[in-house]
């Protein structure tokens, strides 16, 4: 296996509870991210991991009524849930999604896997030109490997990827960039009641048009820049709060 998607999913957000299974236009938002996932035309599988939390049982429930296979792990080391179920397969590269990116783009993920250096460890969205919730990264196996060895700290045992990013004098990083331009201050992942409020708006929007479900990132951007009330939504709020507060904690307790 060349590509594995692996979505990491919990029911245990502090700021919005059981975000994963919340009802957008019929369906969860869990199966709603898997579904344009599969939209994908290069990856070979996709795999949901979660905790073992009695909490995350709906989203194995979930998972299995839709015939997606799930990894249960470690609530906290997310690393060493990706690592436990990629080592099963052993793919070329894994794919890094989290559940919350309903808007999420696969002609996105197919570009960034086409623009993909043979040499390259990491590729990621690293500039934040694309909007918050169109986020992938592509990690190579044998970079994950390493990092799951060496990662030390707690944020990079919870953030997956932040050991490998930290260390480009070991790992070999590659930028994937949007290619029409910075729209990095769109915000379209599910944290807050505002997001979710966000994305519902545009889901309505587009189930009650021609496009209906496969609308990609471009009819998101000209529907809210036709619409910027609806963009205003959830303006308030800051890009990668929860990985600035796992960081300042790790290094506080330090």
């Amino acid at each position: 296996m060349k590509y594995l998607v692996i979505i990491q999913a919990r029911c245990g957000s502090t700021r919005l509870p059981n975000k994963v299974l919340m009802d957008l236009c019929g369906k969860p938002v869990l199966q709603r991210m898997i579904e344009r996932v599969q939209k994908s035309k290069l990856i070979d599988d996709i795999i949901v991991v979660t905790s073992i939390e009695n909490n995350n049982l709906p989203i194995l429930s979930l998972c299995s009524n839709i015939g997606v296979r799930v990894g249960v792990g470690s609530e906290n080391d997310v690393l060493d849930r990706y690592y436990q179920t990629a080592k099963l397969i052993k793919p070329e590269y894994v794919i890094r999604l989290t559940a919350d990116c309903p808007c999420f783009d696969a002609g996105l993920l197919d570009l960034a896997i086409d623009e993909l250096n043979e040499d390259t460890d990491y590729c990621g969205m690293l500039d934040e030109t694309f909007a918050d919730g169109l986020d992938l990264e592509i990690i190579k196996y044998t970079a994950l490997e390493k990092s799951w060895m060496e990662a030390k700290h707690s944020f990079e045992r919870e953030h997956v990827t932040q050991y490998i990013i930290r260390h480009p004098e070991i790992f070999k990083i590659q930028k994937f960039n949007s290619p029409i331009g910075n729209f990095g201050n769109n915000r379209w992942t599910v944290d807050e009641p505002e997001d979710f409020e966000l994305v519902k708006n545009i889901y309505e929007h587009f189930d009650k048009t021609q496009i209906g479900m496969n609308f990609n990132y471009k009819d998101i951007l000209n529907y809210l820049q036709k619409n910027p009330e609806v963009m205003k939504i959830n303006q308030k709020y800051k890009r990668n709060e929860g990985l600035i507060k796992s960081i300042n904690e790790d290094y506080i307790m330090c």
